[in-house]
């Protein structure tokens, strides 16, 4: 049984990668994905927030951010695992939110969200962490 046990490992590790990417084989992961880093539009800025977990807890650095459409907010993992979802309840009566990213596992990768909502506020968590305080929020402004 030990041996079986020992063999069935590399196939649960292929099978759990496969989830985790946001992806499969017949349908590729959003092009918003770690690994495609995003451009900021013509006088687009990008915006870089850090995700966290340490001694102080699970957070978002900085965790309230102002945008204009066309900017790139850039979220840059340092430690722990972590995603960032705009839930929709959180943000009733708005459209367009952007899908929640893949959870982002290894130190500075990087998931891009290309600012393209409407002018406003719009609040986003880590859906590991939400209920520990990983919260954030966007405003999105006019130009």
């Amino acid at each position: 049984m030990h041996h079986r046990f020992h063999k069935a490992i590399p196939l649960i590790v292929a099978l759990a990668a496969a989830a985790c990417s946001g992806g499969s084989a017949d349908k590729p992961a959003d092009q918003s994905s770690p690994s495609v880093p995003a451009e900021a539009s013509a006088g687009g800025d990008t915006i870089v927030v850090e995700m966290f977990s340490d001694a102080t807890g699970n957070y978002y650095k900085p965790n309230d951010i102002e945008a204009h459409k066309g900017d790139v907010v850039r979220f840059v993992l340092k430690s722990g695992v972590h995603n960032v979802n705009f839930l929709p309840d959180s943000n009733e009566i708005k459209t367009g939110l952007p899908s929640p990213s893949d959870m982002l596992q290894l130190p500075d990768q990087t998931y891009d969200l290309v600012v393209s909502m409407q002018e406003g506020h719009y609040y986003f968590h880590c859906d590991p962490h939400a209920a520990l305080g990983m919260k954030g929020k966007l405003e999105v402004e006019d130009e």
